[in-house]
């Protein structure tokens, strides 16, 4: 099986490239090979590799300079993944996207269903939902895509916020961190797996075309970075723990808008596939532990 990985030295492209199965011929790409900035580079490409799956991990997710980089936010996060559609059209290929709780904006308070209508609050989020909206407008088959949303991807490496909150906790006696933002963190490694098992499972049935996935439970930002700090500290990779004090979005300096609630309800995901998610606690201890264990990951820590 040949499959086309884009992102592939984000989290989520490192953890599926660790979780593939010798049987998948995986080919990834440096930027000169594939521009995501240029979608018509990106269909020719699909068109001469002819892959049977894309996994479209790739995405422009600063949240705050997507405000300014509007056409190259979109460039990456809608119109690539609308040329990766279109190419599977002609080459009989199948599309899995990732895409972002970002999508809606926040104002209820119980978990987003995947058939709610999206109501994106900031740029990154409009380029997501378009990116959504044009794959599902040009696929030929429906059947031939699946948009897996997820939500605050954490790992052992890249950069990431439990990496930024073990070094603010390592440096600084304080940390101010926004406590009216919840969701849901989701282990990297956990939904690279997902991501295989979705290839697996539309060998012989369908799948909804989009699908959510997070770890169980719900955080906000605060209560992560107190988590990173007591099991960062538990672990001997922290000397010591700061304090973490709760601040209010509003507060915050910064001006784009972010949901108040993202929780993302994957029961259908779990029913389906008959898989059940770890508590985002246990993850994250995962986590930790294999980047207490492994140099590469904490040379520069």
């Amino acid at each position: 099986m040949k499959v086309l990985l884009t992102g592939s030295t984000g989290q989520l492209g490192i953890s599926i490239i660790n979780t593939k199965s010798k049987n998948v011929d995986l080919i990834t790409t440096k930027r000169s090979e594939l521009d995501l900035s240029d979608p018509a580079s990106c269909e020719n490409y699909v068109l001469n590799e002819r892959p049977d799956w894309i996994i479209n991990c790739a995405a422009y997710t600063s949240v705050d300079k997507a405000e300014k980089d509007i056409d190259l936010a979109r460039s990456i996060n809608s119109y690539a993944p609308e040329a990766f559609a279109k190419a599977i059209n002609k080459t009989n290929g199948n599309l899995l996207h990732i895409s972002t709780d970002f999508v809606f904006d926040g104002e209820q308070d119980y978990p987003y269903q995947t058939g709610q209508k999206t109501n994106p609050l900031n740029q990154y989020g409009c380029s997501k939902a378009l990116g959504e909206e044009l794959i599902l407008k040009k696929v030929k088959h429906k059947n031939k895509v699946n948009i897996v949303r997820t939500s605050w991807i954490m790992s052992p490496y890249g950069k990431n916020f439990i990496l930024t909150m073990l070094k603010l906790h390592e440096q600084k006696e304080s940390i101010d961190v926004v406590c009216d933002q919840v969701g849901a963190p989701t282990c990297a490694k956990n939904l690279a797996q997902l991501c295989w098992k979705i290839i697996n499972f539309k060998k012989q049935k369908q799948l909804p075309e989009i699908i959510h996935w997070s770890d169980a439970g719900v955080a906000s930002w605060y209560d992560l970075a107190v988590a990173v700090g007591d099991i960062g500290h538990d672990l001997g990779i922290l000397k010591k723990k700061a304090l973490v004090n709760p601040v209010k979005t509003i507060n915050y300096p910064s001006t784009t808008k972010r949901p108040k609630y993202s929780l993302l309800d994957s029961q259908k995901t779990c029913d389906i596939l008959e898989v059940k998610p770890n508590h985002w606690r246990v993850n994250l201890l995962e986590i930790l532990i294999e980047f207490r264990n492994n140099k590469k990951y904490n040379e520069s820590f």
